[in-house]
């Protein structure tokens, strides 16, 4: 055999094998390669729009909880100044009914006070007469006498 002959063989036999490759296997290659290229970065871009929608989620839910949170708190500090409001007004309420208590019973005591005024003026008015009584040793007109207790008694 020739060692030249095989050798040109062997070449065209590689130019046949290498355009029968480029022309019918390279071409469906290529596209499968490239179409997991394209399913590769499409999985990427996927994964980094997964992580961004995290991301923003992330954000709308801690803003969302402080959101919360600041709302809780102020309703806390509304119904404190309610409670606060409520505590001042039974303050006030109670302030109110002790005065009036205390005016009622200042009220009494000025009765009792007039009451026992009166008593005693009763009572002076009868020992006068009494002491008038025995001084004169005389028997005393009840009815002349009545006017002018009731005289004494309103200068009293």
């Amino acid at each position: 055999m020739n060692l030249n002959a095989t050798l040109f063989a062997q070449l065209i036999v590689f130019f046949i094998l290498a355009w029968f490759t480029m022309k019918f296997v390279w071409p469906p290659m290529m596209k499968a390669i490239d179409e997991r290229a394209k399913k590769i970065a499409d999985g990427l871009a996927a994964a980094e729009r997964g992580k961004q929608a995290l991301a923003e989620a992330n954000r709308t839910v801690e803003q969302e909880l402080a959101k919360t949170r600041s709302e809780a708190q102020q309703r806390l500090a509304d119904v404190e100044k309610r409670a606060h409001q409520i505590i001042e007004e039974a303050k006030q309420q109670a302030e109110a009914e002790r005065k009036r208590i205390l005016a009622q019973a200042e009220a009494e005591a000025a009765q009792e006070a007039q009451r026992a005024r009166e008593a005693l003026r009763d009572q002076l008015a009868t020992l006068v007469v009494q002491g008038a009584e025995q001084i004169l040793k005389k028997e005393i007109n009840a009815q002349a006498h009545a006017d002018l207790l009731n005289q004494l008694k309103a200068e009293l």
